[in-house]
């Protein structure tokens, strides 16, 4: 082996031992500011990621108003740590028990009243959270639907995820189904979750 051909393959190796330290710190730079740039992104929706609820007591609750209290508090309790779980969504709720309600109801404004015991559980609350988030309440509700059908991309593909390559999420009268959770036998540990995601979804569909 001659002396050149040492030199060339000396300064070879050289050239490629400056090539790996120099090119391996800038990757750790990208990659570290590609994190960065993701945490930032992320950081405002992470802030508003949280479902708060207060419940409207009277200062002086009779037997009755005590119970429902302690019925609608384990209900929201349950409901709004599954939203806080599998969501991104926000929002300030005002809770409070209404004798006069046939049932429970909930608005856009971010209001949820309680008024017969049968419906102060867990598929309630999470069904009337879904209404202050939108659903059936937002003005881009029926815009969204159409025939009868949800026609937001997100949540047509979840449902059918879910159920099928054909399946669709019907949607009509405030409502959507499957796992809408309008009657107590639509509840379960998986349709409550797969409730949230689909109203998850249909917020990023535009609702």
């Amino acid at each position: 082996m001659t002396l050149p051909t040492r030199r060339r393959r000396a300064m070879a190796a050289t050239l490629a031992a400056v090539t790996f330290t120099v090119a391996a710190p800038a990757a750790a730079q990208a990659a570290a500011s590609a994190k960065a740039t993701a945490a930032q992104q992320l950081s405002p929706q992470a802030q508003l990621a949280t479902i708060t609820w207060t419940l409207q007591r009277d200062s002086n609750p009779t037997p009755d108003q005590q119970d429902a209290y302690n019925r609608i508090t384990a209900a929201m309790n349950a409901a709004v740590a599954r939203y806080n779980n599998l969501s991104d969504l926000g929002k300030n709720i005002t809770v409070r028990y209404d004798p006069g309600v046939p049932t429970a109801d909930g608005n856009i404004n971010g209001t949820i009243r309680f008024g017969n015991r049968s419906y102060m559980t867990e598929r309630t609350a999470l069904h009337e959270i879904a209404h202050t988030i939108g659903v059936g309440t937002s003005g881009r509700w029926a815009s969204l639907t159409s025939g009868g059908t949800w026609r937001g991309a997100e949540a047509t593909r979840l449902v059918r995820q879910y159920d099928g390559a054909s399946a669709t999420l019907s949607a009509g009268g405030g409502h959507f189904w499957p796992y809408g959770l309008n009657y107590d036998n639509e509840f379960s540990q998986t349709a409550a979750d797969r409730h949230v995601s689909i109203v998850a979804a249909m917020v990023r569909d535009g609702l």
